[in-house]
């Protein structure tokens, strides 16, 4: 029988992270990440592993690079300045095809802003926050389960499709502790990895770089990730839908967010509205058809989220002016209340308190 134990979300990610087989870790201490580089320190040592507190976030992300470089698994976590820090090293890793783990438990900004839980770096989580042309598979928990579950499957999406894989939380999720049922067995087998850098003997040398000075070849290489990311998008999409069949009202929100408009629908429910919720798992690729379906039948759709209306633009986009879009967004590290949501949810319904 799989163990089942209390734990924080950001050990629960450290203790997938080994259970996947994580070769290296890489990071550098800020609030509210930092238990995760502390059970990182230990439990990466006792398994024979890689663990280097670096001198910066910087060389963090580019000690990713060398080790997803030479073949292993690799990880590192921070939380939203320093990981603004590693967006060149990130954009780097995409244009050089390579896999890579990375953490982001958010919190308030802009700046150095607070250490309490936002999710305002969903921007530059989804579209991309370094510079080029390119994508990262965006993984959004919203429980301590997830934290694990979804630490496991980015370490094989990211080998599978040779691209970073970013898990996307925030300070709450991070914090809080919960029971859950750790991944049991051996870790998920890595794929081949013949362009690795391990040594060219009796065998023509490899190159992983992102830079190509001939206009032609680096064009090639971007229709090349072009292509792959149309194939993340047909086959990666993920979401969990509640209460959606009959809904009249659809919220959408990911993380803590989702945690609290799970609420709100019941209430909802109990009050005789008929409220459903579809929590995106992906951030990228996002469930636009899926919610597109539903809103072709409804009376209005809201967003929840932690952030001035920053997924609000990605349900616009899905809802395309089938329904009215409204929102229901807190910034600076607070969160939405379930009685605002449910206010919201009476207005779009048409009922009066």
């Amino acid at each position: 029988m799989a163990a089942r134990v209390l734990m924080t979300g950001n050990d629960a990610i450290g203790e997938a992270a080994v259970r996947a087989g994580c070769a290296a870790y890489y990071g550098y201490p800020i609030t509210p990440q930092n238990e995760l580089t502390a059970y990182m320190a230990n439990r990466m040592p006792e398994n024979g592993r890689v663990f280097i507190q670096a001198e910066s976030e910087i060389a963090a992300i580019n000690m990713v690079y060398g080790t997803s470089a030479a073949g292993k698994r690799a990880m590192t976590s921070s939380s939203s300045p320093g990981i603004s820090l590693k967006q060149e090293g990130i954009s780097a890793l995409a244009g050089a095809e390579l896999p890579a783990v990375i953490v982001n438990v958010q919190r308030g900004g802009p700046g150095l802003g607070n250490i309490a839980p936002a999710q305002a770096d969903y921007f530059q989580a989804t579209k991309g926050g370094g510079h080029g042309d390119y994508h990262q598979i965006v993984l959004a928990p919203d429980s301590v389960q997830e934290m694990h579950d979804l630490t496991i499957l980015a370490f094989k999406l990211a080998d599978k499709y040779r691209t970073p894989v970013m898990i996307l939380t925030d300070g709450r999720l991070g914090q809080m502790m919960e029971p859950l049922t750790l991944y049991k067995g051996t870790p998920p087998p890595a794929p081949s990895k013949p362009w690795a850098l391990t040594g060219s003997k009796n065998r023509k040398p490899n190159m992983v770089r992102s830079l190509y000075l001939v206009e032609d070849e680096l064009e090639a290489l971007n229709i090349k990730l072009q292509q792959k990311y149309s194939r993340i998008r047909r086959s990666e999409i993920r979401c969990e839908e509640r209460m959606t069949r009959d809904c009249d009202v659809l919220l959408v929100a990911y993380g803590s967010s989702a945690r609290i408009s799970k609420g709100a629908i019941a209430s909802a429910r109990a009050a005789g509205i008929r409220a459903g919720l579809l929590r995106p798992i992906t951030l990228w690729p996002f469930p636009y058809d899926k919610i597109a379906r539903i809103a072709a039948r409804i009376k209005g759709v809201l967003a929840v989220e932690m952030s001035s209306g920053q997924m609000l633009e990605d349900v616009k986009l899905a809802v395309n002016g089938l329904a009215p879009v409204y929102l229901e967004g807190r910034m600076g590290g607070k969160a939405p209340l379930e009685s605002s949501i449910m206010k919201q949810i009476r207005k779009i319904a048409g009922r009066k308190k």
